[in-house]
């Protein structure tokens, strides 16, 4: 339906930026079922595309097609599956209740799309960060360019093609670039920003954003601690941890960045851990066609660096000419070493002893608050002490990612891990403005609250103090 804009040029963007402010002042995106075919027809095409994704995806990260269909094309169905059939009940607007202070009124939440947004997405899961939140605009009626990440270039053509077949251009356009491109596109006026990325990238778009006042939703990750419990069911945990941590090679923004274990249980643990390592991957994970790699050279070079933090209990292995690293587990590692100096990104785990709970409540808390935070123990009253303390963007007991699959549980960070949430109907929710309207009968006007106010305060006070 519309054309790719590949330039970087200030005068290309703004005639975009433009086209997409007419296109939804146009009214068009308002219209309930103008939105339902729109999410039906990127439904369709995410299904015809199912074979083209799953190899875009092994070209650029080296995802399995088991992985590609259970971490981003899956769960993209299943959104759009539910946004097309709960879309319209969120759409309606909601009673509120009125006091007896403006008696005989009524009130109502309309819900209103803010208008042209900007989406920037990530390179890990390149498909699933970039048409989440675009599947929220599009409920929500707004209009949308988005730009996917550089770093994941077959997956951002096809990205940019199957957008183009699907959407006319001023309701949803695709303009692809690296920073520079993001860059421009900050510069110009939009009615809500939703950003995904890392702290220091977050906080340019939000400078940028501040300068038009506009409304921006940040999803920037963290380092997401991981604590074992000394009454933590050792080969679920070992498992479910290690499934977690090196999905994607660690290139995933709640990947559990660094485990505090109970001491009683250390040695059995980390043991289990290597058992499940090498029952996933086999003795070469380097080798394994299922092992995802690390993205491009420069992660690479970084993540190979952080190697060096502690002793490698498992792993430790790279090979510069595929971009894999060994799923990889250090000890003995120094808090002040690089591996602790911010998000991990990659397939190696710190490992840290504990005493208790306490302690390790405490070392969380000293750090800046995390996107998650994984427990693993069966003991109630510490689940709910974590649950009701600890800040973290999420919580997920015994179990590690899974939480992002439920709908019905917002997504988003809280401090450095950003703010604002979405998924389900907090995606809906993230891009729509609800707008209060009141409507007053004309009788009675009491005349209380009119000038002249000589001798009326103390019947204010009194009727006010008895609503």
């Amino acid at each position: 339906m519309g054309n790719i804009v590949k330039e970087t040029n200030a005068e290309k963007i703004g005639t975009a930026v433009q086209k997409q402010r007419d296109f939804f002042l146009s009214g068009a995106t308002l219209e309930l079922n103008f939105r339902k075919d729109a999410l039906r027809r990127l439904l369709e095409a995410v299904r015809k595309n199912e074979s083209p994704i799953a190899s875009a995806l092994q070209a650029d990260l080296g995802k399995s097609e088991f992985e590609a269909y259970a971490c981003e094309t899956g769960l993209l169905i299943a959104e759009l599956r539910l946004h097309i059939a709960k879309m319209a009940s969120w759409a309606k607007p909601k009673r509120a209740p009125i006091s007896l202070l403006n008696f005989p009124a009524k009130g109502a939440l309309w819900p209103e799309p803010y208008g042209s947004s900007l989406i920037i997405a990530p390179w890990n899961y390149p498909f699933l960060l970039a048409l989440m939140p675009l599947i929220g605009a599009i409920s929500a009626g707004c209009c949308a360019i988005l730009k996917p990440s550089e770093f994941a270039p077959r997956s951002s053509e096809l990205i940019e093609t199957l957008l183009c077949e699907v959407f006319p251009p001023g309701h949803v356009l695709p303009i692809s670039g690296a920073a520079d491109t993001a860059k421009e596109l900050l510069q110009h006026k939009f009615d809500f920003i939703f950003f995904t990325g890392g702290p220091a990238q977050g906080r340019e778009v939000m400078a940028a954003a501040a300068k038009e006042l506009t409304p921006v939703l940040l999803e920037l990750g963290g380092k997401s601690p991981c604590i074992v419990g000394n009454d933590a069911d050792i080969s679920v945990a070992a498992r479910r941890i290690a499934w977690g941590k090196f999905l994607n090679a660690g290139q995933t923004c709640v990947s559990p960045d660094y485990l505090l274990v109970q001491k009683e249980i250390r040695e059995p643990f980390l043991a289990e851990m290597k058992k499940c390592i090498g029952s996933f991957w086999g003795p070469n994970p380097l080798g394994n066609p299922e092992y995802p790699r690390i993205v491009n050279e420069r992660h690479y070079e970084r993540l190979s660096k952080l190697l060096s933090s502690g002793k490698a209990f498992c792993g430790g292995n790279a090979d510069r000419e595929s971009l894999r690293i060994e799923p990889t587990m250090l000890v003995d590692v120094p808090l002040e070493s690089p591996v602790m100096a911010a998000e991990i990104f990659g397939p190696i785990l710190p490992v840290f002893t504990i005493e208790n709970l306490d302690e390790a409540i405490s070392f969380v808390d000293s750090r800046p608050s995390p996107l998650a935070l994984y427990y693993f123990g069966k003991n109630k009253e510490a689940k709910k002490r974590i649950a009701s303390s600890v800040r973290a963007g999420g919580i997920c007991f015994n179990d590690t990612i899974v939480q992002l699959t439920e709908a019905a549980l917002p997504f988003g960070g809280i401090g450095e891990s950003g703010f604002g949430a979405h998924h389900g109907k907090a995606s809906f929710d993230a891009f729509t403005h609800y707008k209060p309207v009141m409507s007053r009968g004309c009788f009675p006007d009491l005349p209380i609250r009119y000038p002249p106010f000589s001798g009326k305060l103390r019947l204010l006070k009194k009727f006010m103090n008895w609503l």
